[in-house]
Formats: structure tokens, sequence, C-alpha cells
């Protein structure tokens, strides 16, 4: 049979890398693959960590499609598993393991044997040690989707240069301003704007709103509840373990701008090297799921209609997120319906609208305002009108 496969639910750059590694790949083993559309090919490759990804392994399912997931994750609920970071030597294997389940093997040996291709065939990122494929069983109805992907999701905001400037006296001219590229990186809580303070007569802000208005600037460090986090706001990344639940702890109570300690280059490389950096939006994702304690927080209605805008990047920690997202994306829903149609809980199903909702996928839904007749005008408009 054809050996062919397709690339879905990824974006531009990851789509061309893909391409490069799988051209340089099929050509050490001979060229038996070819890259062909999703509808048209046999296997097909989803980046599982990216926005659509989970949605086009639902609809390929559904179609009874081979998909391999391409994802950071340890497992997947796709049929195969491409492991990131790739390159050319992963994406052999790949295609020589499919090749294999569709019957028809390949010699390995190429994949191995064969000179590198150049480095502008292939992504620079070096080959992981685990291996690139793993076979999973598919669970649709409870498995949990893969972490969230290490793009950031959310645009991340322009390092604003922080100087220090002392006043200047009538007589004595005012100092020199740091250089920007020597602070960029530095850490720092903007003081005494407003807005990296609590508003008069109001208590310190919860760690959620520091993160939802943007009041942080640059790397900080928070230790609350016994937890610690490294925070690149500019960055929009975050450094404390890849589990969200331990983090609790840190939306307890308010937080005022002197909490929040700057770190330097060197500490930041050093946490880095012990846990991967983490897009910051599964923080703010954490800190509305928290905010409502199992009801629709304040400025909602808790009666109204709530629907999904895209398919959210569930966490492996609460496995019924994936029945409540499958309800929500097939249309706007009050709290009791979907817990209803998910079978889950209302309290967890409000707590999970409110993260999403904080996070931007999903909305309470309004309904359409009511189209106004459009007056009458021209020869025909006031025929009609007779």
């Amino acid at each position: 049979m054809p050996l062919t496969l397709g690339l879905t639910g990824m974006d531009p750059d990851t789509e061309s890398a893909l391409t490069a590694a799988f051209n340089a790949a099929n050509a050490r083993l001979g060229r038996p693959w070819q890259l062909l559309s999703e509808k048209d090919a046999g296997y097909v490759i989803v980046d599982m960590d990216s926005m659509y990804g989970p949605m086009s392994w639902l609809r390929l399912h559904a179609a009874q499609k081979q998909v391999v997931g391409l994802t950071t994750a340890s497992r997947t609920q796709t049929d195969f598993r491409l492991e990131r970071p790739f390159d050319a030597d992963t994406v052999a294997t790949l295609l020589g393991e499919l090749a294999t389940a569709a019957g028809v093997p390949l010699s390995a040996a190429g994949a191995t044997t064969t000179a590198p291709a150049p480095a502008s065939a292939a992504p620079a990122a070096p080959a992981p040690a685990s291996p690139a494929t793993v076979r999973e069983p598919v669970d649709a109805a409870v498995a949990p989707a893969a972490p969230p992907p290490r793009p950031v999701i959310a645009p991340s905001r322009p390092a604003a240069p922080v100087a220090t400037v002392q006043p200047a006296s009538p007589t004595t001219p005012a100092p020199p301003v740091t250089p920007p590229a020597a602070v960029a990186a530095a850490a720092v809580v903007p003081a005494p704007a407003p807005a990296a303070t609590p508003a008069p007569g109001a208590a310190a802000a919860n760690l959620a709103h520091w993160l939802a208005e943007g009041r942080l600037k640059g790397r900080v460090r928070l230790e609350r509840g016994g937890q610690q986090i490294l925070i690149d706001a500019d960055a929009r990344q975050y450094i404390a373990g890849s589990a969200l639940k331990p983090l609790a702890p840190l939306f307890d109570g308010g937080v005022i701008g002197s909490d929040f300690a700057p770190v330097d280059d060197a500490r930041w490389a050093a946490e880095a090297g012990k846990a991967e950096p983490q897009p910051l939006v599964r923080l703010v994702w954490l800190g509305g799921l928290l905010a409502g304690k199992g009801r629709i927080v304040e400025g909602y209605d808790p009666d109204g209609r709530f629907q999904m805008l895209k398919w959210p990047q569930t966490e492996r920690e609460y496995p019924k997120h994936f029945r409540i997202s499958t309800v929500m994306m097939k249309g706007p829903a009050t709290l009791a319906e979907i817990a209803a149609a998910s079978g889950v809980p209302a309290t967890d199903v409000a707590d999970f609208i409110n993260a999403n909702l904080a996070t931007g996928f999903a909305e309470e839904y309004r309904e359409p305002e009511p189209e106004t007749d459009q007056p009458k005008s021209g020869l025909f408009g006031r025929l009609r009108g007779r």
C-alpha cells in the first residue's frame, strides 16, 4: 500500500520545519513516503500542543484516520507520538514505525548510517534521548489533553526599559541614566506607578489580578504558602514545575508590590535548568479556576449561557475538564445544562468556565441584536413598498 503522510493543526513555522525534517528523513529512507493533504493521507501528524490540535485530532479520530501527535508530553491520546523537539533522525524513526504498522517495513539502517542532512534542512533543536513514538490507547471520553504548548498563547508584551534617574538640582547636572541594555533583563515591579500598587483603600490584590492586569514587569520571584515561583512577565513565562495544583497557595490572600523580589539572569538560568519554563497563560488559567470557589465569578450571569470560542489546553491534573470542553464546544449552554450533559458537578463546571473566561477561551453568550428594517430608497425600493 502507498505510504502517505499529512500535516495539520499546527502553525506555519512548525509545518515548515516539520516538512523540511520529513523531506530529509524520507530521502534517507529512499523516498517511500508521499506528503499529501490530510484528506488524502493515510497518516496525519497533528500538533497536540497547538491551540487547534485537540480539535483536529477529534475530527480525524472520528474519520478513523491514523493520527500522530506532535507533543512535548510523555503521552497523548493519538495513535502514535512524535516527541518535540524533532529533527530528521526522529522523523525517520517515526516513518519507519508507521511503515511497519502499515505492513511495509523499511530498513532502519538508512536513518543512522547515512550522513546527516544539511543544517538548513532540519530544525536546529537536538534530538531527544527518549523514543520518538509511543503507541497509546485512546479514550476520548476522559483522556486529558497534552500539557500546554511551549509557545506562549498570549502575545508577548515588549520589555519596557527600566532606568534609574535621580532628580536634578538647579546647580548640579543630573547623573547619567543607566543604559537600558544593562537593566532590561532585571526583574522589577514598577514603582511608584499606581499600576504597581493596590488602589487606595483597597486590600492587596490577589496574584490573579496582578497577572490579568499586566501589572508585573521583568523577572520576579514570589514566595507564598510554602511555594516559590519565578515569573518572567515580559516573556510570559514562569518556572515552578509542570504541576498546577501545588501552586494554589500562591493565590491565597492579597499580594503587594514588595512581595515580588527581582530575579537576575543567572538565577533564572539556574532554575530553568531544573524545570522547564511554562507559559504564563497556565498560571492565569489556574487563577481563574480558583477565583469563584465553585460559582461563576462576579460580573457574569450565573444563569446565563456560556460557550467555548476555541478548544482549550485541558490539564491532565483535571481529567473531568475534557468532558466539559466537549460539551461546551457544541454551543452555548447554561451551567446546569453543561453539568448534566458532561456528568460533572456544577461546582467543577463553574470553576472551569471561570478559568477559560480569564484566558479568553470562553465567553458568556449574548443574543444578537435584531436587525432593524433599513429605509427603502431608490425607485425599486419605493415600488416594493407600495
